[in-house]
């Protein structure tokens, strides 16, 4: 009760003609976070249901926390391994002091391994969040709007995705361009043609591709670079059913090198799926992702290369390593940017898949895929919408 008398006295100072009148955005922000709004829709021209906005992006929050949670533990684990192997060194930096501070570097302790992901995580996301929305306020102040949730799951995404070793003034700046160039530009939520999260990474990839890229950034010591599983099936492919060394059980668990969010396809499954039995996550596109990512990589299969091994890797190895699995089930979905007629979403789904192994085996100098195959089809969305549109009218004009 104290709380919500706080906020009622001072409210009247946000609002015309008070004294933070400018500041408006913030308050309502930090209310309706922490508070049901206590106005409703009273009139019989609109659907009334319990799930808004804001419980949608605070659903997709939570369940992508199974895949945050695995992707710290095994962001120390790996770490930690290489220190314990001789392979690397424990940073000389904030974040190795941080690490000495309340833990050692034993690969076999939960508590060793998780505190070292958070110590290189948390300040990615704690940078992100700071300064996505003090972008987000300056434009809701500018045009004298409520902060929209958007940003509630943005954030998290875009910090899930980054290099655990990504300088925070870099963090900084991709998330700057994401949000600014990639959704306020085009007037904020809902209007945003381009998923603002992919947006950032993408800016922050061609701008500084040697802190984005490579080997020698997935494991955050000094003085150790290990190839991960996509960079073993660009240079020597399967060799006895393993990538390097990494199995493909290993690889669906998440034990090998990656970001943080993309390590885990069973964790990413598990709040994916989720998710998709509560109609946030859209099937349809899911299952357009996994059409073109299949029926593509089974053809490559078929045409074979005697110079490039990706040309044989099978379709379900391309879902457990790179980003395929948390892009297939967080970002192709983004229900702003994605196809919004049902057919559409299929043929969507299946455009990112396609383009994915596309990008993924044919081109030698961008191994990953699924970032720019969905932005490729974030562009593309409103004509693919079009099209079924037309295809719609015509057939009923038909039947008339």
């Amino acid at each position: 009760m104290g709380l919500r008398k706080f906020l009622d006295d001072i409210e009247p100072h946000f609002h015309k003609n008070g004294k933070y009148a400018a500041l408006y955005p913030l308050y309502e922000a930090l209310e309706t976070a922490l508070y049901k709004v206590n106005f409703t829709t009273k009139s019989n021209a609109h659907v009334r249901d319990g799930i808004d906005l804001k419980r949608i992006m605070i659903m997709v929050w939570l369940f992508v926390f199974p895949a945050m949670f695995f992707g710290m533990w095994n962001l120390g684990y790996q770490a930690n391994t290489a220190i314990a192997s001789g392979a690397g060194v424990l940073p000389d930096d904030w974040h190795g002091w941080l690490i000495s501070l309340l833990s050692s570097n034993n690969p076999a302790s939960l508590w060793d391994n998780f505190w070292y992901g958070a110590v290189f995580f948390l300040p990615i996301y704690i940078t992100t969040f700071a300064v996505g929305i003090f972008w987000e306020i300056l434009f809701a102040s500018i045009r004298g709007h409520e902060v929209n949730e958007g940003f509630f799951v943005t954030s998290i995404l875009f910090a899930l995705i980054c290099p655990p070793s990504l300088p925070l003034w870099a963090v900084a700046l991709g998330i700057s361009f994401g949000v600014v160039f990639g959704k306020e530009v085009f007037g904020g939520t809902g209007k945003n043609f381009l998923n603002p999260a992919l947006t950032g990474r993408a800016f922050l990839y061609f701008a500084y591709p040697a802190s984005m890229s490579g080997d020698a950034i997935w494991t955050a010591v000094d003085g150790f670079s290990g190839a991960t599983a996509l960079s073993y099936a660009f240079s020597e492919g399967l060799v006895d059913g393993k990538l390097g060394d990494i199995s493909w059980l290993q690889a669906f668990f998440g034990l090998q090198q990656g970001s943080i969010a993309e390590v885990s396809t069973l964790m990413i499954l598990l709040g994916g799926g989720v998710l998709m039995l509560m109609g946030i996550v859209q099937w349809r596109i899911v299952a357009g992702v996994l059409i073109g990512l299949i029926s593509t990589t089974l053809l490559l299969n078929v045409i074979g290369s005697e110079t490039n091994p990706m040309f044989a890797l099978p379709w379900y190895w391309h879902f457990v390593i790179g980003g395929v699995a948390f892009g297939t089930m967080f970002m192709a979905t983004d229900p702003v940017s994605a196809s919004m007629t049902n057919v559409g979403k299929i043929w969507f789904g299946a455009l990112v898949g396609v383009m994915t192994i596309l990008i993924r085996v044919v081109n030698p100098a961008f191994p990953e895929g699924i970032m720019l195959a969905i932005l490729f089809a974030n562009i593309f969305a409103p004509t693919i919408d079009y099209f079924v549109v037309q295809r719609n009218v015509k057939r009923r004009l038909a039947r008339g």
